[in-house]
């Protein structure tokens, strides 16, 4: 099975640790972010990787993968980055963050999921934010539920009333699900200016996955979750990388 890995940014809030390395070759426990993703990919067969390069590229490498780079890193985000592989975005795989640390366990959680989408979704998201002042609560991609199950809003701007859980980055798409996607990225580009609002991003270049897994479910494509119980950890600041290590991690 493929695996997307989308790996181009600095991390500039974890400092100094991203001087001469990518975001996702920090160490967590002595080995790197990375590592512990394909580990916990492999594990479950996920050995197709598919790698989003961008900041200090050549120092990013995997057996075996193929890589794309995006060259524009600086100015665009998540979403535009991802599409830097869009050749690769067909069939059954999966999508995550690079940033993220998560077990075999999590990888079995997306890959039980039989929506188009599926998006791996922590119930016990708040528990991670507790003490955590760098990347605060507001920061967090959360997710609503329509009746059904099926998700209805996702994103930094979803509140917490509401909210099942936190959204950690790890998605299944189907080739149905990846099918939509590309579709609605060649109908988006036809029709707004990238340098334009789009959606929560303005301009379009910045948008996150989050405003295209939106569109998706706007468009009637069936997008679920697949929930967890932790089990896994965002890396985005100095203060994160210390608590990782006080979680269990390494």
């Amino acid at each position: 099975m493929r695996a997307i890995i989308i790996a181009a940014g600095r991390g500039s809030r974890l400092g100094d640790h991203t001087d001469e390395r990518p975001k996702c070759m920090v160490e967590v426990g002595g080995r790197s972010i990375l590592s512990y993703q394909l580990e916990a990919l492999r594990a479950h067969g996920v050995d197709d990787l598919h790698v989003v390069r961008g900041y200090l590229a050549d120092r990013l490498v995997v057996p075996g993968a193929t890589y794309y780079l995006n060259e524009d890193w600086p100015r665009n985000n998540i979403l535009g980055s991802l599409f830097f592989a869009e050749e690769a975005l067909e069939g059954d795989l999966l999508t995550t963050y690079s940033d993220i640390v998560y077990g075999a366990e999590v990888v079995e959680a997306a890959l039980g999921g039989d929506a188009d989408v599926t998006l791996v979704v922590d119930r016990e998201w708040a528990r991670a934010y507790e003490g955590r002042h760098d990347h605060p609560v507001e920061q967090a991609e959360l997710v609503e539920l329509a009746e059904g199950g099926r998700v209805s809003r996702v994103g930094k701007w979803v509140g917490s009333e509401r909210a099942v859980g936190e959204f950690i980055g790890l998605a299944r798409f189907t080739a149905r699900g990846a099918e939509a996607m590309r579709e609605a990225w060649a109908a988006i580009h036809a029709s707004h200016d990238p340098e334009g609002p789009w959606r929560h991003a303005d301009p379009m270049r910045k948008a996150y996955l989050a405003d295209m897994l939106e569109e998706l479910v706007d468009r009637g494509v069936h997008v679920g979750v697949a929930m967890i119980d932790g089990g896994w950890r965002e890396i985005d600041t100095v203060e994160d990388l210390a608590r990782v290590g006080q979680d269990g991690w390494g």
